[in-house]
């Protein structure tokens, strides 16, 4: 006896599955023999919206003002200046407002970006319980799923079993905030200001559109009504955007009064902590943070990180083993296990990490930066024919990276080519006016160091 599923229950199978392409094809089918199946609509929904679902506490999306036209773009984050004195670890971990990665041309900036993926689930309803449907929702079959411009979004507010649906789909997949604000308003009237949720989806358009005031009383009104972790991490992005950390800090501190142990308020601290340069601080909190989940992969990248430049190579060591053995197995962590290796005095180890390393770069600045440290591992065996080869090397891979040209520099003044190095006096009046700035900086004193030393050669 051949037994036969119902097309919806299949559909909703492989909705649970993550099969998602196949369960909008299913109901698609559905929608055909019965355009107006809201339960099928509303399914399909969630499909194609899970397929570029992005969640929005762990990517901070910027608009495309601030994207191309970011005033403080050359001064961003300076990188760590060694000198020849040591290599630089690659932290490895992707934080927020660099996932997507800052777009090239305006062209690639307009497009939509909706191409990462996340596990965390959308709360919404399914409509599973109402069946019919009305004209609104019929779709030319060669055009777009919905149409959004025959829409009444004034009477699909009403039904709660199908707007928190609809309006994660204009939010996620179509990217039209203006609709998405104006069915979260019209939804949030309807509930007579008192459901949280909507609150919340409020407070993320108003940031979206880059209005945070707004977003911030939406937030903290959503908190007045129900205490949940993700809108203290909404509320958190908002003062981090609005340059106010401190702020930031005391509303996590807030939220683990609630949720103690909360990992992702925890790594949140930490975060704030290590952007303001504290990083003793930041070190501890990922430690809180891994003894609550110690698999949590930033929390062991950092502190192995931060080992590594307190002169701890041997216990980063261990925290990048413990990386490898979890199954991370990227550029950057076999960039940083070679470096470990190498000061750690574990030569045979140090070659072929760096090797992997190389395989395994997926971009120009990669392999540059990886090549740089190449060249800092030659330095410290003595082969400068080597190390320049390597530098050269991290210079044909990324033209605009200043540690490489600092180390050549070094090292054609080894060999008395002054005349490649550059101009001498402009150098040293440079670094003497950085010198006033920042008195203690090492590479500085060592840099005017070397130049007076020239200077009285001459």
């Amino acid at each position: 006896m051949e037994v036969t599923i119902d097309p919806l229950f299949l559909a909703w199978s492989y909705f649970r599955r993550r099969k998602l392409q196949q369960c909008a094809d299913i109901c698609t089918k559905i929608l055909q023999d019965n355009p107006y199946d809201q339960a099928a609509w509303s399914l399909k929904t969630r499909a194609l919206t899970e397929m570029v679902y992005i969640d929005e506490v762990e990517v901070d999306q910027e608009g495309i003002a601030e994207m191309m036209l970011d005033e403080s773009s050359i001064a961003q984050v300076a990188r760590k200046f060694h000198g020849t004195q040591s290599g630089r670890p690659i932290t490895g971990f992707v934080r927020p407002s660099t996932q997507s990665g800052r777009p090239g041309t305006m062209e690639q900036a307009i497009k939509t970006p909706r191409t990462a993926s996340t596990a965390r689930p959308v709360t919404s309803a399914s409509g599973r319980f109402i069946r019919l449907g009305t004209a609104s929702m019929l779709t030319n079959p060669d055009g777009p799923f919905i149409n959004l411009s025959r829409l009444n979004l004034a009477k699909y507010s009403q039904k709660p079993n199908l707007s928190r649906t609809l309006f994660e789909y204009i939010f996620h997949h179509e990217n039209d905030v203006k609709n998405a604000l104006d069915l979260a308003a019209q939804a949030t009237e309807h509930a007579q200001f008192k459901d949280w949720w909507w609150k919340v989806q409020l407070g993320k358009c108003y940031y979206r559109l880059g209005l945070y005031r707004e977003a911030e009383k939406q937030f903290r009104s959503a908190l007045n009504h129900q205490e949940i972790v993700d809108t203290y991490l909404y509320l958190a992005k908002v003062y981090q955007r609005l340059d106010q950390p401190i702020t930031a800090l005391n509303l996590f501190k807030q939220g683990l009064d609630h949720f103690p142990g909360e990992v992702t308020l925890l790594t949140g601290i930490a975060r704030i902590h290590e952007e303001m340069n504290n990083i003793s601080s930041a070190t501890e909190y990922y430690r809180d943070v891994l003894k609550q989940d110690n698999t949590h992969v930033e929390a062991i990248a950092c502190i192995g990180s931060n080992h590594f430049y307190t002169d701890q190579p041997e216990i980063a060591l261990r925290f990048y083993r413990r990386l490898l053995q979890m199954g991370v197995y990227n550029c950057q962590l076999y960039n940083n296990l070679g470096l470990c290796c190498f000061y750690a005095q574990q030569y045979d180890m140090t070659l072929s990490s760096f090797e992997r390393a190389l395989a395994l770069s997926t971009s120009d600045e990669e392999q540059a930066d990886v090549w740089y440290n190449i060249g800092h591992v030659a330095v410290g065996i003595a082969d400068l024919t080597l190390a320049y080869q390597c530098f050269k090397l991290a210079l044909a891979f990324n033209n605009d990276h200043a540690e490489a040209y600092n180390n050549l520099a070094v090292l054609e003044l080894r060999k008395g080519r002054v005349e490649q190095i550059g101009d001498l006096q402009s150098s040293y009046t440079a670094a003497q006016k950085a010198e006033d700035a920042f008195p203690e900086h090492v590479d500085t004193q060592q840099l005017l160091k070397q130049l007076r030393v020239h200077f009285a050669a001459i």
